[in-house]
């Protein structure tokens, strides 16, 4: 994801992404592939008040199966509607081709190895599409969710080709404008199947746009807004979430007014926001915030929140540190049954191990740093 140069020293910090990128093969064998990830350098991230680490995954957790009973995200936040969730045991899709599971692949007798499949390469992670290739799109997208529907999992994708991405910084790149931009939503759109999918849509876009002039951030957050509405047209299982940024980011109330300005308070374009992506903030101060963003945005009852927990077990490192930081630990793991309300998902929407660009170059896969987390 993204915030870089337009974002101030008071924020926290968000780091680099995985993406899928074009490796030059037809469309017809294209794959989503981690290559180089989109790395910001956002303000330094505050550190969060301490709160117990959750217990490393097991190996036995690691990869969900069907009878395990995660429920899908729950729109609303009650008791009944937690049971009937439950019930439904939607679980994540593991996309089987990433560099993690190719480094555990490759390197069996390391002695590492078994700490980072257990406790990464076999969990579930988003998948990114970072790059602006509209002739195969709609293909890169489908093989993965229809892989998800082969399983009977929910795969997680996101869309991050926004332009003026990143405000000219370290993860600048996208589409050349937004009428191209809307042509690639909708080949994206065309990928996602009939099936249960969550969107992580477009990290930094909304958190990271004091960047642009006044008439640039109403021209795209109408993108936005369409880009939901489309998504969740072509797909009504698809579950559309909205770049909330973090809690040691914007205020509420301002992430709030930002937020519906681009249709995030409308069902018809979202299910609600996420937060924390690439970041290291504790879930416990996501889970206030993000509920408390709803609360401002004057959502729909059925509107909820996801929160990345991939590197966020000891929370943000106490110098602000962004980049690859030491002593951080693997958050909790992939789950839609958080237990708590309004929170529809904990999700690995930065794939641990990748690095942030200090450890290996951004976007790489660093298995040093990897089982640092997972240890």
């Amino acid at each position: 994801m993204v915030a870089a140069a337009c974002v101030v020293a008071a924020v926290g910090s968000i780091t680099g992404m995985v993406s899928a990128l074009d490796d030059d093969r037809g469309s017809d064998e294209a794959r989503p592939q981690a290559t180089r990830s989109p790395s910001l350098r956002p303000k330094p991230a505050v550190p969060s008040a301490p709160e117990p680490s959750p217990p490393p995954a097991s190996p036995s957790s690691a990869a969900p199966s069907p009878s395990r009973t995660s429920p899908k995200p729950s729109p609303t936040p009650t008791a009944t509607k937690t049971k009937e969730t439950v019930a439904a045991s939607a679980r994540l899709y593991r996309y089987p081709d990433s560099q993690v599971v190719d480094w555990v692949a490759g390197n069996p007798t390391d002695p590492r190895n078994e700490v980072i499949k257990s406790r990464i390469a076999d969990h579930p992670a988003a998948v990114w599409f970072a790059d602006y290739t509209p002739s195969d799109i709609t293909a890169r997208v489908s093989a993965v969710t229809s892989g998800g529907s082969e399983q009977g999992r929910v795969p997680v994708v996101v869309p991050y080709a926004i332009p003026d991405r990143d405000c000219g910084g370290a993860s600048q790149g996208g589409a050349p404008d937004l009428d191209a931009y809307d042509a690639w939503i909708d080949r994206f759109a065309a990928g996602l199947g009939s099936d249960e999918v969550i969107v992580i849509l477009e990290p930094d876009s909304i958190a990271q746009s004091d960047c642009l002039s006044s008439a640039e951030r109403v021209d795209r957050f109408a993108s936005l807004a369409r880009a939901g509405r489309v998504l969740k047209e072509a797909n009504p299982k698809a579950r559309v979430y909205y770049d909330a940024g973090h809690s040691e980011w914007n205020a509420p109330d301002k992430q709030a007014a930002l937020l519906g300005k681009a249709g995030a308070a409308s069902a018809e374009s979202s299910d609600g926001v996420f937060s924390n992506v690439s970041n290291f903030n504790r879930t416990n101060a996501e889970v206030t915030y993000t509920r408390q963003v709803l609360d401002a945005l004057d959502a729909p009852a059925g509107l909820g929140a996801v929160i990345d927990t991939s590197r966020n077990g000891n929370g943000a490192p106490a110098d602000g540190e962004w980049c690859d930081p030491a002593g951080r630990k693997l958050g909790q793991a992939p789950t839609l049954s958080t237990g708590e309300a309004r929170v529809d998902a904990y999700l690995w929407v930065k794939l641990p191990g990748e690095s942030d660009g200090c450890k290996g170059a951004a976007g790489s896969f660093s298995p040093g740093y990897a089982y640092d987390l997972a240890r």
